[in-house]
């Protein structure tokens, strides 16, 4: 349900970071500073997000590791049963932070989405509407098979992201804002009249809700989806308020940026909306020289222990060097995800060099205390399509001296 956004090539971007485990980097938890353990221990969570809200970001994502198809040489099976879930990672690291957005992965093909909907409404909760909804779209065997199912890929996987988005916003908005009365006189605690049958049907659901959680506190959660991912149908109607853009190298982020406005715009000319359509997102892993060693030698040690494989552009270098590519890169997108190769040693360099200079540039969105994601992302709270219906279909009578002076001509 993207609205009409202040972002888009304001040269003040947001900056995200992703908080997974030891780091992006497969063989980040064999160099990582903190215990091989580390990513079961609560404090380590709490030690990241507060790293990452000291240092700056203005929101933290959350990656779910899901079920891997085959299990580590080392310990089969042990190290993706020791990663928490991404949402329980998030609501943990609520109550912690007072300006750091969170944003956990979930998966929106072997998730039903009711489920989804209801966590992610009672994290927006928790966090005092700091949440976000990263989608995901599992093509793992395991994850299908998992619950009972077969692997879903190509066009259908694009489809089931889509109606579990258009499902879980519907069931934010089945709840007017308003629904909660806590009528102690009348023993009643909901106005039964503002809460909606959602009764959605779709190739692949069939849901009548209401929702068992109250409205969102941002009334609908921002949803950041991989560009690439949903259909463009589903993102000019609004599925994504945000979209996550790579390219192979970091040479080319501007120009892959760059195209992908190109055909949003294209895409939603001449809607009704009006909309400008999702915020984009880079996305960049980053090695950085740190500690005495070059950036190209920790990437080696690295690479020796297990082969990284990511879709994303990949930045290799100094502070100085990440901070002019993410210069360049705000001056065309609205913010940049930077995935660090090994995140305590990487986010330390982030904190001392890079984001200090950035601000000194002028090239940040400020950072505002108990501000929502929604504010974040410069879009205005929407009223409950439910709500919307509900009015429109009760005229409002017209003011006495209106009549009046209709009468009188």
């Amino acid at each position: 349900m993207s609205t009409p956004h202040t972002l888009p090539g304001s040269g003040r971007g947001l900056l995200i970071i992703d908080l997974d485990g030891a780091g992006s980097h497969p063989a980040a938890r064999r160099v990582s500073p903190a215990a091989p353990d580390a990513a079961l221990d609560p404090g380590h969570v709490r030690g990241a997000v507060l790293a990452a809200e000291s240092a700056g970001f203005h929101a933290a994502t959350f990656s779910d590791p899901g079920l891997p198809d085959t299990a580590p040489a080392e310990r089969p099976g042990a190290w993706a049963a020791a990663r928490l879930n991404a949402l329980q990672r998030a609501a943990f690291a609520g109550p912690v932070t007072r300006s750091l957005a969170l944003i956990p992965e979930v998966d929106t093909v072997y998730t039903e989405p009711f489920h989804i909907s209801t966590q992610l409404a009672s994290l927006d909760y928790v966090s005092g509407g700091r949440a976000g909804w990263l989608v995901a779209a599992s093509t793992s065997a395991a994850d299908a098979a998992a619950v009972g199912r077969e692997t879903v890929r190509g066009a259908r996987l694009a489809g089931e992201a889509a109606d579990s988005i258009e499902v879980g916003r519907r069931l934010w908005d089945s709840w007017e804002d308003d629904a909660v009365i806590r009528d102690v006189p009348t023993g009643r605690y909901l106005d039964v009249d503002k809460l909606h049958y959602v009764d959605v049907e779709t190739d692949n659901y069939f849901v009548k809700g209401p929702s068992i959680i109250p409205r969102p506190l941002q009334g609908q959660l921002p949803v950041l989806a991989p560009a690439g991912l949903l259909a463009p149908e589903a993102v000019a109607a609004g599925a994504a308020d945000a979209l996550l853009v790579s390219a192979p190298t970091p040479g080319l982020l501007a120009a892959e940026l760059a195209e992908t406005r190109a055909a949003l715009s294209a895409g939603t000319a001449g809607t009704a909306s009006g909309a400008s359509g999702p915020a984009l997102i880079a996305e960049l892993d980053i090695v950085l020289d740190a500690r005495g060693q070059a950036a190209t030698e920790r990437l080696a040690v690295l690479d020796g222990h297990a082969a990284w494989q990511s879709p994303r552009a990949r930045f290799a270098g100094t502070a100085a060097e990440l901070t002019e590519l993410l210069t360049e890169v705000l001056a065309v997108a609205d913010g940049v995800r930077l995935h660090p190769a090994v995140l305590d040693t990487d986010l330390e360099e982030l904190s001392r060099l890079v984001l200090p200079e950035l601000r000194r540039r002028g090239l940040l969105a400020p950072n505002a205390p108990d501000a929502t994601l929604r504010d974040q992302l410069g879009l205005a709270r929407p009223a409950s399509r439910y709500a919307a219906a509900a009015s429109a279909a009760v005229p409002s009578p017209k003011p006495a001296s209106t009549t009046a002076a209709g009468a009188e001509n």
